[in-house]
C-alpha cells in the first residue's frame, strides 16, 4: 500500500506502481482529487473510490461522471471503507474473467465484454467500470426489469451498503452517454415502482 499527500504525487505514484485500486480524497493540494480521477480514468480502468465531504447530488454525479467507481462521504467508519474496497477488488477480478459471450447486442447497443468497449448505433461510447457493469447486467437479460437492490447485489456485492440513489446516479450518467435524448430514454427505461430495464428500442436500421 502506498500513501501520498497531494494530487501530483498521486498521479506519479499511480503511473509508476500501477495499483489494483485507488482510494482518492477529493480535497487534495496541488491537484484536486476530481482532476486526478479524470486524468487517471483517461489512462487506466483501475477502480477508483472517492472520499469526499461533499454530499450534494451534483457533487456525487460529477465524481461518477469523471470516472469514479464509487464514493464514500465523510465521516465514515474504517469498517465501511474496508468493505467497499474489498467489493471493488472482487468486482474488478470478476470482470477480468467474465463468463458468457464476449459480445452482447441489444438493439443498437453493443457491448464487447472482453475489450471493455461499447457502441451505440456504431458510435463508440466511453463508460466507467461501474457504468459498464450495470449496462452488462441489464444487457445479459434484455427486457427484464432489475430492481435497484438487484443491481446493487450484482454490481456492488452482497456486503455493500450502497444507497439506491447511487444506482440512479450511474443510470443518469449512462443515459447521457447512450441516449439521443436522455430526458426521454428509449433504451434504458425506468419501470416506475420497480427499477430499470434495457430494451432494443426503435432500431434505425429497420426504419
Amino acid at each position: 500500500m502506498h500513501v501520498v499527500a497531494d494530487g501530483r504525487a498521486a498521479l506519479d505514484r499511480a503511473r509508476s506502481s500501477r495499483p489494483d485500486l485507488i482510494v482518492l480524497d477529493v480535497m487534495l493540494p496541488l491537484v484536486d482529487g476530481l482532476d486526478v480521477c479524470r486524468i487517471l480514468r483517461a489512462e487506466s480502468d483501475v477502480p477508483i473510490l472517492l472520499l469526499t465531504a461533499r454530499t450534494t447530488e451534483e457533487d456525487m454525479l460529477l465524481g461518477l461522471d469523471l470516472g469514479a467507481d464509487d464514493y464514500l462521504t465523510k465521516p465514515y467508519s474504517p469498517r465501511e471503507l474496508t468493505a467497499r474496497v474489498r467489493a471493488l477488488l472482487r468486482r474488478s477480478a470478476r470482470s477480468g474473467g467474465a463468463a458468457g459471450s464476449p459480445v452482447l447486442r441489444v438493439g443498437e447497443v453493443e457491448l464487447d465484454t472482453a475489450r471493455f468497449e461499447v457502441r451505440v448505433a456504431g458510435r463508440p461510447v466511453t463508460l466507467t467500470a461501474k457504468e459498464f457493469s450495470i449496462l452488462e447486467t441489464l444487457a445479459r437479460e434484455p427486457g427484464r426489469v432489475f430492481t435497484r437492490a438487484q443491481i446493487i447485489e450484482r454490481v456492488f456485492g452482497f456486503d455493500r451498503d450502497v444507497l439506491e440513489r447511487t444506482v440512479d446516479a450511474h443510470v443518469m450518467n449512462l443515459r447521457r452517454k447512450l441516449e439521443a435524448d436522455p430526458g426521454r430514454p428509449r433504451l434504458l427505461e425506468t419501470v416506475y415502482g420497480r427499477g430499470y430495464r434495457l430494451t432494443d428500442g426503435p432500431d434505425p436500421a429497420r426504419s
